[in-house]
């Protein structure tokens, strides 16, 4: 088992973002490569995560495959056979592209993140707490933490290149980018969440919010591009623990958080970099939870590479 904490490919460098590097793959391609670096609280830790990378990447790839009646996307392969066959300058780095890389269509992403809600979480719970509201539309009174929303509801958000996104409304959506858009965004985003809602019911997971990203080809044709209910992107909870009024337990980072949440309790550390030394037992809790989440949505354990 590799663990990457950055890649370093004889490409063009795109991008570095903070756990993926973005290359140029040529005509009009990218090459998308999933790190083991994990972020938390927008702080980069100095300890990967194993596994990580490998489990996103093809956990996308799964649903890349099954959405694509819904909404085209942005995949030509995550194979890695297949990548070095159209990049075949890559051949010995094959350890730092198996399992971890995705060879995409170029886009011009759209400037927004589309944001899907079921359940009242994270951000969408503080905005409730203090004005009763969910991006600005009024919500019923008397909801509780975690409780589920009459319907999921979509609620769009800044992307923030550093610090959190933002909710807005989707009027804001349609003063920026036209009605016609607006409204397919909203439309696609709500039936690609209602179609992984029915596919993790039935695995005992409820799929509480996700965020999609959409980019607009050479061609004008709108796609659904960068990862897609992933633990990255999204908030699983396993079913048989939920309980409204608290916060629920996750499949996703949360070892991760509920360790650096104790450290800023104490005051052991602030919240800011440098980030505080992570002990093992934490980075393998956070690798068994993304393990788990990609187990129960395909089926299937996550193969090494």
């Amino acid at each position: 088992m590799t663990l990457l904490t950055q890649s370093t490919l004889p490409l063009p460098l795109v991008r570095c973002g903070k756990v993926r590097e973005v290359y140029d793959a040529g005509r009009d391609r990218l090459l998308l490569v999933a790190s083991d670096r994990v972020s938390a609280f927008d702080v980069v830790m100095n300890e990967p995560v194993a596994q990580k990378g490998t489990a996103l990447t093809q956990l996308s790839a799964f649903w890349f495959e099954r959405l694509q009646e819904i909404v085209p996307n942005h995949l030509i392969t995550a194979q890695v056979d297949r990548i070095l066959e159209e990049l075949p300058e890559l051949e010995e780095y094959r350890a730092q592209v198996a399992g971890r890389a995705m060879l995409v269509r170029r886009t011009e992403p759209i400037g927004f993140e589309c944001v899907v809600r079921a359940y009242l979480a994270g951000s969408a719970w503080a905005e409730y707490r203090k004005s009763g509201t969910l991006a600005g539309e009024p919500l019923p009174q008397g909801l509780v933490q975690s409780d589920a929303l009459p319907e999921p509801l979509f609620s769009p958000a800044t992307k923030a290149e550093t610090g959190h996104d933002e909710n807005v409304t989707f009027a804001t959506l349609v003063s920026a980018l036209g009605t016609e858009l607006a409204k397919r965004l909203r439309e696609v985003s709500l039936a690609i969440f209602k179609a992984g809602q029915a596919h993790a019911e039935p695995r005992g997971i409820i799929l509480a919010d996700t965020k999609f990203e959409f980019g607009i080809d050479r061609n004008g044709e709108l796609l659904l591009i960068d990862e897609v209910f992933t633990p990255d992107s999204s908030r699983f909870w396993p079913a048989d623990e939920y309980l409204p009024g608290r916060a629920q337990p996750s499949f996703d980072k949360q070892p991760l958080r509920d360790y650096l949440d104790g450290l800023r309790t104490t005051g052991e550390w602030e919240g800011n970099p440098p980030p505080p030394p992570l002990p093992e037992a934490v980075t393998d809790a956070t690798t068994a939870r993304y393990l788990e989440a990609f187990r129960r949505l395909t089926g299937k354990a996550l193969a090494t590479p």
